[in-house]
C-alpha cells in the first residue's frame, strides 16, 4: 500500500492542491475533493482509488481545460496528453478527455498533419516538416499520408532560394551557402540542386 506523503496548495491555483505519494508528485486535485475524501499526509492510499477519485470528480474540469487549450490552435493527441499530465491529471482522466475530444473531432492527428503540411510547406521541405511533426507527437502513418499528398515541393524550394539570394551575388561562396540553406530547410539534395539550376546557377562544390 502506498502512502500520501504531502498535500500542498498549488502556486497558480489556490483552489487546487498537489498530492505527493511515496515522496513523489502523483496528481493534482481540487482542495474540495481532497477534503471530501479526507485525504491526509501520512495516510495509506490505494493508487487505483486515488485515480478513481480524480476521474469521478475532475473529468469535467479536465475536459474544460483541454477545450480552452485547444481554442487557440490545433494540437496532436500527444500534445494534449502532455498538457493534461502537466496539469496533474492521471492517465484515466487523460484517456477520458482524449476520447471525448476525438468524439467531437477536436483532436485529429491526420487533419493536424495535413494542415501543418499546407502551412509549413510554403517554406520548408519534406524532411524538416516530418521531423517537426514527429517532435509534436504525430503518428508516423499520419505524417506519411499528409506528405504523400503534398504538391509544390520544387516551387517551395525555388521560393526559399529566391528570398535567400535576394541582394546576394552569384558567387561560389553564396551559392554554396544557399545550397546548405535549402538543406537546412528540409529539402533533399536533388530538389536543392534543381532549384539552384532553375535560378541560373549551380553550386560547383556539390
Amino acid at each position: 500500500m502506498s502512502e500520501i506523503t504531502a498535500i500542498t496548495p498549488q502556486a497558480k491555483d489556490k483552489e487546487r492542491c498537489n498530492v505527493y505519494v511515496d515522496g513523489k508528485f502523483y496528481c493534482g486535485l481540487k482542495l474540495e475533493t481532497a477534503l471530501r475524501y479526507r485525504l491526509k499526509a501520512g495516510e495509506p492510499i490505494d493508487l487505483a482509488k486515488l485515480d478513481e477519485i480524480q476521474l469521478e470528480n475532475e473529468k469535467a474540469q479536465a475536459l474544460d481545460k483541454a477545450m480552452t487549450h485547444l481554442s487557440a490552435t490545433m494540437k496532436t493527441e500527444k500534445q494534449m496528453r502532455d498538457f493534461l499530465k502537466k496539469k496533474g491529471y492521471v492517465d484515466a482522466v487523460c484517456d477520458y478527455v482524449l476520447e471525448k475530444l476525438r468524439g467531437y473531432d477536436f483532436v485529429n492527428d491526420g487533419e493536424y498533419c495535413e494542415q501543418y503540411v499546407r502551412t509549413a510547406g510554403k517554406n520548408k521541405g519534406r524532411r524538416l516538416i516530418a521531423a517537426e511533426l514527429k517532435k509534436r507527437g504525430a503518428p508516423q502513418d499520419a505524417i506519411d499520408s499528409a506528405l504523400e499528398d503534398r504538391e509544390g515541393e520544387e516551387d517551395a524550394a525555388k521560393e526559399v532560394l529566391a528570398k535567400y539570394m535576394k541582394n546576394r551575388g552569384f558567387t561560389r561562396e553564396n551559392l554554396t551557402k544557399a545550397y546548405r540553406h535549402l538543406l537546412s530547410k528540409g529539402f533533399d539534395y536533388d530538389t536543392a540542386q534543381d532549384a539552384l539550376a532553375a535560378l541560373g546557377a549551380e553550386d560547383e562544390e556539390q
